[in-house]
């Protein structure tokens, strides 16, 4: 399996051990924003796309999600973050962001942002799009707030969608130090406050046609939002594994008495490896993402929910030594209730299920 493969690589292990891992403390405690570790992973080459198989890039770009979660989903979602923004850059057929912006993306020189929580429920039909749009000489003058964009900095840019009218949305990739946008950092939540997260504030900001990644937004997040659940599951299979290793860890504390709890390792690992095979199955299967998309999301739910089980069980086995705000199972805990809220969310997974099941039972 291909994501078995990926976690030997020592490149990659070499990085994980001096750019991510001394810092997993500071980042989870002090809101450490690990962009070395995003950089260092680009000039190593883990973000070329150039020449290679659709399918070969996907796998491989999941299983380093995998890997990074594994020792930190806060930094895990940043690489989400970096590899969706890529995603729309590799799909788009504007040639000033594919010749200019992608290469200094996938080689380490540039970060970027994904900005699409809100886009995302407004096709789920959940939200209004925050953000409205103009047409003017050589672009567009963009308006509005998102109220939380990810894995943003001063050099960094990210995707946004706007409104143009009710029949037109459009979609850019924009610096974040363009003029009229004020970026105000957010730490504040229960756990991932190092995934440099700001509130987005557009007044009139210019978007030239060069940074236009589509004019058709609606047919071009058709094409993207399998890459965008794609690398979302590796997050919740990293850090399900995590939590059944230090499960494994305390087998034998308290006089064995960790064995008569509901929830063990054996039963983890079997429910872990059904969800990664799945995973990378439907990775290498096609291109053409649009005919999995039921399984796809089906299996986006069942990891956020294997993770839920996963960290609380891993919790109740590391008994008090676990209840303490800087231990790695408390960690992880405030880390799995991100992924239950990350878009979409888990009430958004089910109701996009259901939906799918009534166009079913309908035809």
């Amino acid at each position: 399996m291909i994501s078995k493969e990926f976690s030997q690589n020592d490149k990659l292990e070499a990085i994980i051990q001096e750019q991510l891992k001394p810092f997993v403390r500071q980042i989870d405690c002090e809101a450490y924003y690990a962009k070395e570790y995003l950089l260092e992973l680009g000039k190593a080459g883990f973000y070329q796309s150039r020449d290679l198989p659709v399918n070969h890039v996907l796998q491989r770009e999941i299983a380093l999600v995998e890997e990074t979660a594994k020792v930190c989903m806060t930094t895990a979602f940043n690489l989400w973050c970096q590899l969706t923004s890529m995603t729309y850059l590799r799909h788009s057929t504007n040639a000033y962001l594919k010749e200019e912006i992608l290469p200094k993306l996938e080689k380490g020189d540039l970060l970027g942002g994904t900005g699409l929580s809100n886009p995302m429920k407004f096709y789920g039909g959940m939200e209004k799009l925050h953000l409205n749009a103009t047409r003017t000489e050589g672009g567009y003058s963009v308006s509005g707030t998102l109220p939380s964009v990810s894995n943003l900095g001063d050099t960094h840019w990210f995707g946004i969608v706007a409104e143009v009218d009710d029949d037109q949305r459009i979609m850019a990739c924009i610096p974040c130090d363009v003029d009229g946008l004020n970026l105000k950092e957010k730490i504040d939540y229960l756990g991932l406050n190092g995934s440099a997260t700001f509130a987005c504030q557009f007044k009139d900001v210019f978007i030239p046609d060069n940074w236009l990644i589509a004019e058709d937004a609606d047919s071009f997040i058709k094409q993207v939002r399998p890459a965008f659940i794609f690398y979302q599951i590796p997050l919740g299979l990293g850090v399900t594994e995590a939590a059944i290793h230090s499960i494994n860890k305390v087998k034998s504390k308290q006089g064995g008495s960790n064995q008569y709890l509901p929830v063990q390792a054996e039963e983890l690992e079997q429910e872990l490896e059904g969800l990664r095979e799945k995973t990378y199955k439907l990775a290498s299967m096609t291109t053409d993402f649009s005919i999995v998309w039921e399984e796809l999301i089906r299996i986006r739910l069942e990891v956020v929910y294997l993770t839920s089980k996963a960290v609380h069980a891993n919790m109740i086995h590391s008994g008090s030594a676990a209840y303490i705000q800087k231990s790695d199972p408390s960690r992880r805990l405030r880390e799995s209730y991100f992924l239950v809220n990350l878009t979409p969310t888990v009430r958004h997974l089910e109701m996009l299920l259901a939906g799918e099941k009534q166009h079913l039972e309908g035809n």
